[in-house]
Formats: C-alpha cells, structure tokens, sequence
C-alpha cells in the first residue's frame, strides 16, 4: 500500500531541480500512506513527473521501490494497492515471453508493469484482481493513463491546479474537468493541494449532495475543477489535453452494473444451501488472496456477521492464531467490544480490545479536517480511526468485513423498504402526508423511552436503540411518490439539504442521483445503488482515510470479482429470507460460531453523538457556529444553521447527524481555506 502524486505540465518542466522540489511538496503531505521510503522520477521535455510514497507490503527490498521502469523501457509506473493474483499474472507472462523475461524482484509492481508490456493496459486490468490506483506514462506515446480499481478501495484525484469546472456524466466526446495550469493528480487531495500553484476554488454546487449524505459523492470533488476518477475506469491524458485545459472523460474497462446482470444471467444458485457453499468457496479464496503479505497480518473484529465471518475464513487457513482488534466505549449502548471478545474466545485468535473512552474520541475531532482533507460526515469515522491506530501498533495489514451489507443484503432498508412501499403505495398521498404528521406528534425521545420500557418483552432484533429517530425518518418518507424516492429518503442523512443553503438548491429530488435500471427487482436494485454510491463514497473513503492516516493498509475480502458474481447469482429472496438479511452469510458463519453468539440486533459502528454535542463538544461546536466561523462560507444559511442547534440542545429531535455534516464542512473550511468564489 503506498500513495501516488504527480503532474504534467502543458510545458516542459524547468528543471530536474524543480520537478524535485515541487513533487517533493505533493508527497510530503501524504508521508502517513508511505512511511518507508519515497520516490520521484521526471521527463523533463514531457512536463511529466511522478512521485510515490511507500508503504513496504510485498518484496520489502529496493527491487519494490517506485516510481518502477518496465523492461523493455516504454512504461513508467506510480502504483498505490495490491494486486491479489499478482503470480498467476506472472506465470501468465511467462507463458506468452517464455524465459527471456529477467525478474527482478517478487512485487506486483512488477507484474503489472510486465502485463502492460505484454498485453496492453485495460487486457491487463482485466486479469488483475485487486486494489489499485495507477499513474501509467507511455514514454513511446508520450501518454499519462491513470486507472482505479473495479470497486474503489483506493482513492485517485486529478484536476488542474487551478480548477474552473466540472461536468458531471460527461459523455466519452466531452470535456469532464477544465482548467488551467498544470494537470494534477494525486491518492489525496492534499496531495494537490501542496503544489505551489494551486488554486482551490470550493465547489457550492456540491454542498448540497454533501448536506445530504454527508459526503462528496461521485466523481465530483469539493474543488472546482478536480474529480475522482470513477471506480473500474481509466483515463489517458496528452499534453495536448491539459494544453486545452480540457481532459477527456473516464473510459470504465470494468462495470458493477454489467457485472450484476451478467451474474444474474447465468445459472442462478436457487438451491439455498448450494448458494451458502458457492460463498464459502469463493469468500474462502479471496480471504486467502489477501493473507499474502510480508509483513504482520490481522483483522478487525467487531463481533457482528461480516467481520466474525472474515476472521473465521481467516483462521480456518493457518495454524496460528490470528490477531485481531476491536474497539469498545465506556458508553455500553454503543459499547459491541463484549461481543468481540466472546467471538474471539471462541475462534480462538489472539484479540486486543482498545477500551476508548470518550475523551479519546473526543481528542480525535479536530484532527478530522487533516484525516479527511474533503468534508465527511460519517461519524463512525471516529472508532474506525481509532481502531486502525490500535491494529497500526501490532500489525501493517488488516482485513476488514466491509460491503457484505451491500452485497448480501444487510442494511434495515432492504428488509423495510419493498414491504413499507407494497402498503403504502396503496394509500393515496395526502392520507400518507397526515400519518406521518401523527408520528411527528410524538418527539423522539419519548418514543426512546417507550422502547426503553416496553423493549423488554420484545426479541432482542426488535429492539431499537434509536427508536424515536427511526420513527421520525419514517414520518418524513411517508410522502415518497415512488418506490425509488422512498429508498433515496431513507438513504439521506437529510432529506432537506437545501433548507441549510442560503441560495435555492437545484430543485433535483434525490431519487435523481439513483438512476431506475430494466430488469432488476427492487431489492436488487437497492443492493446495486448502495455497492455504486454509499459503499464507495462512504464506506471505502472512511476506512481508507482512518486506516492510512496510521500507515495501516486494510484489504476487503468481499470486494472480489468472484465473490462479487456469486453474490448476484443468488436471488434476492435467498439473500433476505426468514425476516433476516444476509441469510446465507449468516448460515455460513453458523458453520463456524454459535447462532447465540450472533443474533443480536445490528448496532453498526456508532458513537453517542447527540450526547457528545449537547456535552462535551458544546464549546467546539458553538465556536464552529459563530458568526464569524459561519461568514466564511456565506452559502450557508446561518440563521437556518443556528435553529437546528438549538433545536438540537432543547431535545426537539435527533439532529446530530445533520449537525455533523454542517461542523465538519465548518471545520474544513477553517483547515483548508478554499477560496469562494
């Protein structure tokens, strides 16, 4: 695991003096993805130059050190990831060269540079299985190709150092990002913004997605004129394109969607215990793949079904006991550390608990703005960084059990939305409109209270932690038009973004961003949206920011092309079956573990923030909402800002996650200092 930067100028570059010292600038500030070694290397007459920051995985000897020369001379390469079936690849090379081929080392930088000669860059990307960002230059076309893995894992930035704009679903012929000056791309936006001539303009018309879901989703990114390059996509640059200050849209040489469908229509796994021992099998050898390593290997242990799931796979394959790492709170509603332990006991792996206390958690907040160099508003960003820096002090690798929900069905929305939509869809609208004014009635701490009393005679995955919020969200969904509308409210962070915004939003409903697909059934078609947009613009940005910020490199077993394919050949009845989603991983896993030491309602990875922001955040937070913290981003309504605060401290409702979203926008502002246009 390792971070990348770089440019290519419209211009040759002045000197080898100052392609050092300006690359230097770009990977200094992402050392925490590198720690062990740095490299940089220049075509001066191109105006190229690239730069890496390495994180010593695989063939810890100089033999791995980059930015790496192909053999036969034509690429050079900046690469961020690991590439799981790396030896296949290489005996693949092998069979088309024979042995005139030189190795000069065991890493997969290599390999991949050996496929690119052998086969050309998208055949290789698709043979390869893994994460990866890529800064590719073909010195014999003169080209810059960067490309990103199918699912996301690793991040990859690229825009002008002074943006000017961005079209979001370019088309192939169209421009996707303007500006002018040198072409920039980088592992972390932070990594642009330490070139000498960058200029950020913050992008308003991202504020209000981001007010929303609490993110910078899509390619889109806070500044005008950079992007993310899209998952399973590749983009190649000339120095005729950043000359134009116009660079061509992503080319995708891999898609979930196309896979989905592919998946589903080839011979589906009806039989549900023949689809329980397809996961095994393929979950299996991914969980293998990814125990390669050279260094300390562990996971981390929440004691829910992914992660128990994970660890199990894991230990069923040394003789070792495997080391594994949660976190706990001295908060026991959000406390799951128990469970942890009672699944590591049983498993029988060398487990470490981080007893956080609020103070610890508390400590960690201001140090978000650096850690997460783009607003993001997920607070379970907090016990993930504090995990990983615990794991960080025993091992350099852990597996995690991230996107068996989005995979296998295991959020509460894909149980409750078909059956809320089948009933609702029945009543007319305005009559759904007066219902959910009849739960707004109540507030939600006294339906807390109710489920507090009247929680004990239910079963444990009836009882609700947050039961008054959720009565509430359900309120503000009773108005959906459609099924589809339904779905992208109940997937918001906040269904009213626009309300926080001192100039009118868009106008776009929500549903818009979640684009209706033929032939998949509506579970499916949440299972798809959640894998293309909350697992890659959440999911995969919280951990891989908390984790690289301690130099840990975390690797998903569940993002696997086959694990990946045999999950969409299982129909989604098999997948939610018996009230309960992830069926199958939870019969899987029943292989393994006691049920008793599972079945308990699904808590996720959160914090007590309501309490922590009516308590010991208050003074961080007043201070982020003061009139002068709040004029620096004029686009904010701020007397909106400051009722929903207040409203918050006088207990009128559960507002702390939009909060959060409006204090980490106010506390990247104070850290980065964008200019407004």
């Amino acid at each position: 695991m390792c971070g990348i930067a770089g440019l290519l100028q419209p211009a040759p570059l002045r000197s080898n003096e100052y392609a050092q010292a300006t690359i230097e600038c770009m990977t200094v500030a992402i050392t925490h993805r590198g720690p062990d070694s740095a490299g940089h290397w220049a075509e001066e007459g191109a105006g190229l130059v690239l730069g890496h920051r390495r994180l010593s995985i695989l063939d810890l000897s100089p033999a791995g050190h980059q930015p790496m020369h192909s053999a036969c001379g034509r690429y050079v390469m900046a690469f961020n990831g690991e590439i799981y079936n790396h030896l296949a690849v290489r005996r693949e090379v092998r069979g088309v060269r024979g042995e005139e081929h030189q190795w000069r080392g065991h890493s997969d930088t290599e390999t991949l540079l050996a496929a690119f000669s052998t086969w050309g860059v998208e055949e290789t990307l698709k043979r390869c299985v893994g994460m990866f960002a890529i800064a590719l230059w073909n010195r014999k076309e003169q080209t810059l190709t960067l490309a990103r893995d199918r699912f996301g894992e690793k991040p990859l930035y690229v825009g002008f150092a002074q943006g000017c704009g961005f079209a979001q679903g370019a088309g192939e012929d169209e421009a996707s990002v303007t500006g002018r000056g040198p072409l920039l791309f980088g592992s972390e936006l932070k990594a642009l913004m330490a070139h000498p001539e960058w200029r950020g303009i913050l992008a308003s018309e991202a504020l209000e997605d981001y007010l929303r879901f609490g993110c910078v989703g899509g390619e889109a990114s806070i500044f005008q004129g950079v992007a993310k390059l899209p998952p399973g996509s590749m983009l190649t640059i000339t120095r005729a394109d950043v000359q134009a200050g116009r660079l061509p849209a992503p080319v995708a040489w891999w898609s979930a969607e196309q896979a989905a469908r592919q998946a589903m229509q080839a011979e589906p796994l009806h039989d549900p215990e023949a689809a329980v021992s397809a996961v095994e099998q393929a979950l299996g050898q991914s969980v293998k793949s990814r125990m390669q390593a050279d260094v300390p290997l562990g996971a981390f242990l929440s004691g829910g079904v992914d992660s128990s799931l994970i660890v199990a796979l894991m230990q069923r394959q040394t003789e070792r006991p495997v080391r594994t790492f949660s976190v706990g709170f001295d908060d026991a509603r959000y406390d799951e550390s128990s469970h942890a332990e009672a699944v590591a006991k049983h498993l029988g792996t060398e487990h470490l608990t981080l007893k956080a206390t609020s103070r610890m958690a508390l400590d960690l907040v201001p140090q978000l703005p650096e850690l997460y160099d783009e607003p993001f508003a997920d607070s379970s960003q907090l016990p993930t960084a504090l995990v990983s820096r615990l794991t960080r002090e025993h091992v350099t690798v852990a597996l995690s059990g991230d996107a068996g929900d989005e995979l296998f069905g295991g959020y509460n929305r894909h149980l409750w939305v078909p059956r809320l939509w089948h009933r609702l869809r029945r009543l007319p609208l305005p009559v759904r409109r007066s219902l959910g004014a009849a739960l707004k009635a109540i507030s939600p701490h006294r339906y807390d209270a109710l489920m507090r009393r009247g929680g004990k005679v239910l079963p444990k995955r009836l009882r609700l932690r947050t039961f008054g919020e959720k009565l509430h969200k359900l309120a503000a969904v009773l108005e959906s038009a459609s099924e589809r509308a339904l779905f992208a409210g109940v997937a918001s962070m906040n269904r009213e973004p626009a309300s926080l915004l001192a100039e009118p939003g868009s106008g776009r409903p929500a549903e818009a961003l979640f684009p209706a697909l033929a032939r998949f059934d509506s579970v499916e078609w949440m299972l798809l949206m959640d894998t293309l947009h909350y697992m890659v613009d959440d999911v995969l940005v919280k951990v891989d920011r908390a984790s690289m910020a301690s130099s840990l490199e975390v690797r998903v077993p569940f993002l696997d092309p086959e694990v990946f394919d045999t999950a969409w050949r299982i129909p989604a009845d098999i997948k939610l079956r018996d009230g309960q989603g992830k069926w199958v991983l939870r019969q899987l896993l029943y292989r393994n573990l006691p049920r008793e030491l599972i079945e308990r309602p699904k808590m996720g990875f959160a914090i007590p923030l309501d309490a922590w922001l009516r308590g010991p955040l208050r003074d961080w937070t007043e201070e982020l909402l003061s009139s002068a913290s709040l004029k620096e981003l004029p686009m904010l309504d701020a007397s909106a800002v400051r009722r929903l605060w207040q409203a918050h401290l006088k207990g009128q409702g559960h507002y702390a996650q939009q909060l959060w979203a409006v204090l980490q926008l106010l506390a990247w502002q104070r850290r980065w200092k964008p200019n407004v246009a």
